[in-house]
């Protein structure tokens, strides 16, 4: 029997594995028989023989393959040896920690062949009742006016938000997580992002830069909204650049700046890749396209394409 986990939520794909791999070792408690093989380290053929291993204790044998579409040539003997793994008496369960190339023979194969079980993001309403039932395993809750502001800064990464919701509740242990406590404690996910793209222009990548802007214009966020994200990124980077400058220690920039900590120290290593007088400039450039767009000189997407590509 095969079973092929996948989807882009791995954190309830591996949830998924985990209550395979719990219900397998309460009847088979040996464990004996419990294989995990990574196809980026082992070869097909391995598979094989750990179905010609007889066990001791005439248990079923519960084998754990991942990434398998990591690897074309254990991709390619998968492919040839579905049928034996299917009439197998053993359980065979297929885990994709990234989303499969569904374009893929061996993918459509699975689909037939597999009993499959596709994550995808939670959203909406789904999202929110899984937020609500973790904040409660936690031993706290969240305040009705702030779920929407802790989903807006988190996303939908369930491993990201999980953390989140961690560091909140241990904040505010057996009590309610307020608004405050969200803006105190947590970045925008959309904040984040821009840092990458911030980043990928400090290393020169350009196209990765653009690419990274057109996911969240393509996800429905506001041009507009991204362009003060930016300039808030810019902004950070130019306060402390003039800082470093005048030689103000390290450990006294958060305090002179007014900036916490943390955005200080994350900040910093990416000043040693822009001059001052390119970050004044860049700074320029951003009013003036905010002032371009906002007097409909241009259209906002294309004027961050331009801004991106001359920064």
């Amino acid at each position: 029997m095969i079973y092929f986990l996948f989807g882009e939520d791995s954190y309830r794909a591996k949830q998924k594995l985990d209550e395979i791999v719990a219900h397998y070792k309460e009847v088979h408690k040996s464990g004996l028989n419990l294989v995990y093989i990574d196809a980026k380290e082992k070869d097909f053929k391995d598979v094989l023989e750990n179905f010609k291993v007889v066990s001791m204790f005439a248990e079923k044998k519960l084998i754990i393959l991942k990434n398998v579409f990591a690897d074309k040539k254990f991709q390619e003997d998968l492919l040839e040896g579905v049928g034996v793994l299917k009439d197998s008496k053993d359980i065979v369960v297929i885990f994709e920690k990234e989303s499969p190339d569904q374009r893929s023979k061996l993918f459509k194969k699975l689909l037939k062949e597999a009993k499959c079980q596709e994550f995808k993001f939670l959203q909406g309403a789904s999202l929110k009742k899984w937020v609500l039932q973790e904040f409660g395993k936690n031993k706290s809750k969240i305040s009705y006016d702030a779920e929407d502001m802790f989903l807006a800064f988190a996303g939908n990464d369930l491993w990201q938000i999980e953390n989140e919701i961690k560091k909140l509740s241990n904040y505010r242990k057996n009590e309610t997580v307020k608004r405050e406590d969200i803006a105190l404690l947590m970045r925008p996910k959309i904040e984040n992002d821009i840092f990458k793209t911030i980043d990928a222009l400090a290393q020169k990548n350009k196209n990765q830069a653009l690419h990274l802007m057109h996911k969240h214009l393509e996800n429905g966020d506001n041009a507009l909204y991204l362009l003060s994200m930016i300039a808030y990124q810019f902004r950070n980077l130019l306060i402390i650049k003039e800082l470093m400058e005048k030689r103000i220690p390290y450990n006294a920039v958060a305090k002179q700046s007014g900036l916490h900590p943390f955005v200080v120290k994350k900040t910093s290593y990416l000043c040693a890749q822009f001059s001052f007088e390119d970050l004044k400039k860049i700074y320029q450039k951003i009013f003036q396209v905010d002032s371009d767009i906002k007097t409909g000189k241009i259209d906002a997407e294309i004027a961050l394409d331009l801004l991106v590509s001359q920064i």
